[in-house]
């Protein structure tokens, strides 16, 4: 990798600690096994970027993937019956210092129909909820302006809200 992992783990390990923070001590997806897989699905990738950016955006979406994978087997019928609702905490989504509990399957869903409606702004919530980025960051990773950045957010965030319910 580019980029070493282990420069941005506390901080790919801090992201992993708030979206469990507040769920039961049941749960049986850790913060460091999120991290961990998230290397391990990384480890040998050709093309990672370099920057710190562009690769905590490419480790957001592994996070995006692993988080639902997790969900989609903890509701598998053969484990157990029909799929449950897997809750995480997501301070992102909601007004500022808002906790909101997201639905990770919901979420998942809701941002693939904003993918086919507008790809940029789904790209946008997963690099703010998945990867923790700031808008300066966002819109370095993905080569536009900050105010294109604010703009799309608002209207993702509304959008959010609105199917979310």
């Amino acid at each position: 990798m580019s980029t070493e992992f282990p420069a941005v783990y506390d901080e790919l390990r801090a992201l992993a600690g708030s979206y469990f923070r507040g769920r039961a001590s049941s749960h049986t997806l850790q913060p460091t096994a999120l991290v961990n897989e998230v290397y391990l699905k990384l480890h040998g990738s050709e093309g990672l970027p370099g920057d710190r950016a562009h690769f905590i955006a490419v480790a957001a979406t592994a996070m995006r993937q692993i988080l639902i994978d997790h969900a989609r087997r903890k509701g598998a019928s053969k484990r157990g019956g029909d799929q449950q609702r897997v809750t995480l905490t997501i301070d992102r989504v909601g007004s500022p210092g808002a906790v909101d509990p997201i639905d990770m399957m919901a979420l998942d869903g809701l941002l693939e129909r904003l993918a086919e409606a507008n790809a940029m702004q789904a790209k946008i919530v997963e690099l703010r909820l998945f990867g923790g980025l700031t808008t300066q960051e966002i819109a370095e990773a993905l080569d536009t302006s900050v105010r294109t950045v604010e703009r799309h957010w608002r209207f993702a965030r509304a959008w959010l809200r609105l199917h979310m319910g």
